[in-house]
């Protein structure tokens, strides 16, 4: 798999491409990452890459041309656009499944007031990671990729992503390490007794209790 991001300011992304399991990915060659500025895709002698609104009103606004011209440049056949936008489609674990399936996945990346409305015309899909605002997109990009890329195969161990949180439309059951006693707060028995299919059937109860207590939501679906 490989991702391209669209940003203004592509350091923001050092940390995230060269610590831990991306970084790993990206060493083992389960996805590569290319992060791009587009403000060098500007026409203008200033290198600007956003202006005024037409009619009025606060803020700038990001020019067409330099997202237009970017896109350009590295879009493939096999490539499916997202652009990052409170509008968009609330993103959720079903969709980062849905996302491994592309060859190449291209993130666009806003910032300043928004987006020139012609540049939505780009996207293959519009998503928006909750109800507030951030000053850009470069968070939300990184916290899509990393949910997409751990996904991928051989990236983290199978087993552990089966009775993750979201899995089943259920969030995942209580997981305790040594000391067995702490402040008066006992590891639960069942998980001492060796017996696994107990601790199956445990866990199992657990991850529907946890969910009816914090996300009943979830069971609706």
């Amino acid at each position: 798999m490989k991702i391209s991001i669209l940003s203004l300011f592509p350091n923001m992304f050092d940390g995230f491409i060269t610590e831990s399991i991306i970084s790993r990915a990206i060493k083992n060659k389960k996805v590569e990452i290319e992060v791009i500025d587009f403000r060098k895709y500007s026409h203008l002698s200033n290198n600007q890459v956003d202006d005024t609104p037409y009619g009025g009103g606060a803020g700038m606004v990001l020019r067409c041309e330099p997202i237009f011209e970017a896109i350009d440049d590295i879009k493939t056949k096999d490539s499916y656009i997202i652009l990052l936008s409170p509008e968009g489609v609330t993103y959720n674990q079903k969709i980062a499944k849905r996302l491994t399936t592309i060859k190449h996945l291209i993130i666009i990346c806003g910032h300043y007031e928004g987006f020139d409305e012609r540049i939505k015309t780009l996207a293959n899909e519009i998503i928006s990671i909750g109800d507030f605002i951030l000053t850009g997109g470069e968070l939300p990009a990184m916290m899509i990729c990393d949910s997409v890329i751990r996904l991928l195969d051989g990236v983290i161990n199978r087993e552990s992503l089966e009775t993750e949180s979201f899995e089943d439309n259920l969030l995942d059951y209580p997981v305790y390490t040594k000391p067995e006693e702490y402040r008066g707060m006992k590891v639960p028995p069942i998980l001492l007794s060796g017996n696994h299919q107990k601790i199956a059937e445990y866990r199992e109860s657990e991850r529907i209790r946890v969910t009816k207590e914090n996300r009943k939501d979830l069971m609706g679906e």
